[in-house]
């Protein structure tokens, strides 16, 4: 396999490997609730989650930078589970002893989202769609309740307090993330003394749900799909793998790709005998998400679109009403070149908190990755971040 099949098949679940100082070890945690009321009022049963912690916590509990992670993403933000790791976590370059997000000074940690997108990983701990429904015996499948990015919060929350934490240095988040840093700040003022937002947004606009939607249809229009229910019998991999390519091209700038995946050579062999034969360019990417299929669970990936769809901070009727509530110093990095979640939507936010006379920083992350700057591009604002984080 070639390193830039390599590369593809790591973008497709976005953990590739930043280069790193020296090695930090961390382990696999979990957490158990025995009940979860989601803000939509139901119940869920025997939730789990994992969840990762790389420094030191202390005596006063008051040093703890919380991760949230991204869409296909989790909690493996930084460092190695093994010596055999090939890869350390997505934000190596900046978690860790002397980096941006400091571990000889902070208490770090990452949870894995509700309804992860690859419940199939070894790594990965969540509760969705695929998990048993402690009532039936059966996956819970489209039983499972819908979930917001709030719902993500609040089970991290009730981590936070069951280690004797109640109050959050910064939270930190990239995408998906960025969703969960800014509700936190929104929903938990009392909480949240710093928000960062990477490559975000405070709600999410007509365009962007309507761009959320094609991965779901993906997935929907595969008959292995079957109305969720497939856990005994051919899962919808086809879906799966449309989707994720659609996500792995919408997160990266045509600038990249178009340096790094097949060129069109003319009129093609293979794509002059049947329209059904992939093109080179296509066979790249969907090669590499074909691959990464089986990792993913389908149903998980649909939840996963509705919470960000459904997403405005504070879960207010208008994003103004629900940045009202921030007390936080913000910081705001969204990607210049991002055509998955464009910068408007990051400068709209940070503009009303500017309008309300909160304390609010704004600047723009450069690179040829598109959204994907904001994790492989991210070192060039280490030392904006450090200050960021040292501020009183």
């Amino acid at each position: 396999m070639t390193r830039l099949w390599t590369i593809v098949i790591s973008v497709t679940v976005l953990i590739i490997s930043l280069p790193i100082n020296a090695e930090q070890w961390v382990e696999k945690r979990s957490f158990t609730m025995d009940s979860y009321t989601t803000h939509g009022g139901e119940t869920i049963k025997d939730v789990k989650v994992g969840w990762e912690a790389y420094g030191t916590l202390n005596e006063a509990k008051d040093n703890v930078i919380l991760i949230t992670h991204f869409f296909s993403g989790n909690s493996h933000a930084a460092g190695k589970y093994s010596e055999d790791d090939k890869q350390a976590g997505y934000w190596d370059a900046i978690i860790g002893p002397g980096k941006a997000i400091d571990t000889n000074k902070y208490y770090v940690i990452s949870v894995d989202s509700l309804v992860n997108a690859y419940p199939n990983l070894p790594s990965v701990i969540t509760t969705g769609p695929a998990s048993i429904n402690p009532a039936t015996g059966q996956p819970y499948g489209l039983d499972f309740p819908i979930v917001t990015i709030r719902d993500f919060v609040n089970v991290q929350k009730a981590l936070l307090e069951d280690l004797g934490v109640r109050q959050l240095h910064a939270v930190v988040g990239a995408s998906m993330g960025s969703l969960q840093a800014i509700e936190w700040a929104a929903a938990y003022p009392d909480w949240v003394e710093r928000m960062v937002s990477v490559i975000g947004a405070g709600s999410l606009d007509a365009w962007t749900i309507m761009g959320l939607e094609h991965w779901a249809r993906a997935i929907r229009l595969d008959p292995n799909w079957n109305g969720g229910d497939y856990y005994d019998s051919k899962a919808p991999l086809e879906g799966v793998t449309m989707a994720q390519a659609m996500i792995t091209q919408g997160a990266m700038h045509p600038t990249y790709i178009n340096q790094v995946a097949p060129q069109q050579e003319t009129l093609p062999e293979k794509a002059l005998e049947s329209v059904t034969n992939e093109l080179p360019a296509v066979e790249w990417l969907y090669g590499a998400s074909r691959a990464r299929a089986p990792l993913a669970d389908a149903n998980h990936i649909l939840y996963l679109v509705r919470a960000n769809q459904l997403f405005v901070a504070g879960h207010q009727e208008t994003l103004k009403q629900g940045l009202k509530n921030i007390s936080a110093k913000t910081l705001f990095l969204p990607s210049s070149n991002d055509l998955l979640l464009m910068p408007y939507l990051a400068e709209k936010t940070a503009g009303q908190l500017k309008e309300m006379g909160k304390d609010v920083q704004y600047e723009e992350i450069d690179g040829p990755w598109g959204h994907l700057n904001g994790l492989f591009s991210i070192q060039q604002k280490a030392k904006l971040l450090s200050e960021f984080l040292a501020t009183e």
